[in-house]
């Protein structure tokens, strides 16, 4: 049975990363061409040529205007994935088409969907509007997880081993000391955790962008809106300084830490990371230091999944597992993944 929930939206690439060079990823076991028309719009298609498989991403296949030559045997697709031009006959076969992604470009992601393209207007999109909004500042990359996606999901609904895997950057003591808080809305297709910490060690990862120094006050809420998308609502502030009554918070740090969790295949996931800031918006180094620190956050994470998945693939069957009151949110959001899997 696959692992794969199919019939959503997914993260395929940064909108930088696609131009007027053909690109290529692999999303939910399907490989896809991507391209940018003369006019802007991101294209998403099957990229096998129909005659003879030859991937369309690699050269000598080209771009002419707004088709695609393959570099194989000269077929030419146009935007919409239907062959308009075959080698050596004037008639082209009307099943010569390539498969054609539903794709959308939004807050700095190009989200393409795998599945029925009818359905796609049906299911939404989540939203990080952080990630391309004015009064943010945004570091972003991707790394490659050998591991299978929900690895991933149960790294991140359980932030305690921040304490023992990020110590020195991003972890403190009272991260796993702190009980959290699980809410599950079924109807909206959310699972949130909090842990609210009142006085805790200042970890570098937020002593060096925000300048505080001694004990904070340190909030993390996460929001997971399976199958792709998780963020990290992350308030940082000296002890004692709560948001007003009115819901301001201007003595306050706010970091949203994002991630789109893609399946490449059963097996390996691509690992989108993204932290933008409310504050030292124009500072290049505050941006550096951010953009250094929490990718090697993510290849430690990506270190101890890979590892993982090795394991997990040589143990016996009918192996359990233990889990306490810190696995409840992701518990529960493998509950959520296996009633969009099933239909259940």
């Amino acid at each position: 049975m696959t692992s794969i929930v199919r019939n959503q939206w997914y993260v395929a690439a940064y909108g930088r990363e696609i131009g007027r060079d053909l690109f290529s990823r692999t999303i939910c076991g399907e490989s896809i061409l991507f391209w940018r028309t003369e006019a802007g719009a991101v294209t998403a298609m099957s990229d096998r040529c129909v005659h003879r498989r030859f991937p369309l991403a690699e050269k000598p296949s080209h771009l002419v205007g707004d088709t695609v030559v393959c570099g194989y045997h000269g077929f030419t697709y146009g935007a919409d994935g239907v062959c308009v031009a075959v080698p050596g006959q004037a008639r082209v076969p009307r099943t010569a088409r390539l498969r054609s992604y539903p794709v959308v470009e939004q807050d700095s992601f190009v989200w393409v969907f795998i599945g029925e393209p009818a359905l796609a207007e049906s299911v939404p999109i989540p939203r990080a509007p952080w990630l391309s909004q004015e009064g943010w500042t945004t570091v972003a990359g991707r790394e490659p997880l050998a591991a299978r996606a929900s690895l991933l999901v149960d790294n991140l609904m359980d932030l305690s081993h921040e304490t023992y895997l990020h110590g020195g950057y991003i972890g403190t003591p009272e991260v796993a000391e702190t009980p959290i808080t699980t809410e599950v809305d079924d109807e909206a297709g959310v699972v949130r955790v909090s842990r609210r910490m009142a006085d805790a060690a200042c970890p570098p990862f937020y002593a060096n962008s925000t300048g505080l120094t001694g004990r904070i006050t340190r909030w993390q809420d996460i929001e997971y809106q399976p199958p792709c998308l998780y963020t990290l609502h992350s308030r940082i502030a000296p002890v004692g300084v709560l948001p007003n009554d009115d819901g301001t918070d201007p003595d306050a740090f706010h970091v949203e830490v994002v991630y789109a969790i893609t399946p490449e295949t059963e097996h390996s996931t691509h690992d989108f990371w993204a932290v933008a800031r409310d504050f030292a918006l124009d500072d290049q180094g505050v941006s550096d230091f951010l953009a250094e620190s929490n990718r090697t956050v993510v290849l430690q994470d990506v270190a101890a999944l890979n590892v993982l998945e090795q394991v997990i693939a040589g143990e016996p069957d009918g192996y359990q597992e233990l889990s306490i009151n810190i696995d409840t949110g992701g518990l529960a959001a493998r509950r959520m993944l296996d009633r969009l899997a099933t239909g259940r």
